[in-house]
């Protein structure tokens, strides 16, 4: 009887560490899912600056960039290079209601299309 007790105490020790490890799969699912979206808010934004044909005035920006149901925050900064004909273009993307966290950060370089 006692090894019966001893093996139910190691069954249940071990279905516990597999629901820990069940629960730390879905919490990185979740913050991969949002990570991929906050880079899709931030790449559509470096697309639509490059089929704009030219770099926005320099400084920067805060703009409202949801994507599915994720309510996103994009800031974009514009700065001047020293070739005069490029801009460095970086928008960092943040959930709305936690703006202290960067979810993404992405940097491109902007012909000055004049």
């Amino acid at each position: 009887m006692l090894e019966v007790l001893v093996a139910l105490a190691i069954v249940a020790t071990a279905l516990g560490a597999c629901l820990r490890a069940i629960g730390s799969l879905t919490v990185n699912s979740e913050s991969l899912r949002t990570s991929t979206l906050a880079a899709w808010s931030a790449e559509n934004r470096l697309v639509q600056i490059r089929l704009n044909g030219a770099a926005p005035a320099p400084g920067e920006r805060s703009f409202s960039c949801p994507q599915a149901e994720l309510q996103l925050i994009c800031t974009e900064q514009v700065e001047t290079t020293p070739n005069a004909h490029f801009y460095r273009v970086r928008v960092r993307v943040h959930e709305a209601g936690r703006p202290q966290r960067t979810i993404a950060d992405l940097t491109h370089g902007v012909r000055n299309g004049g």
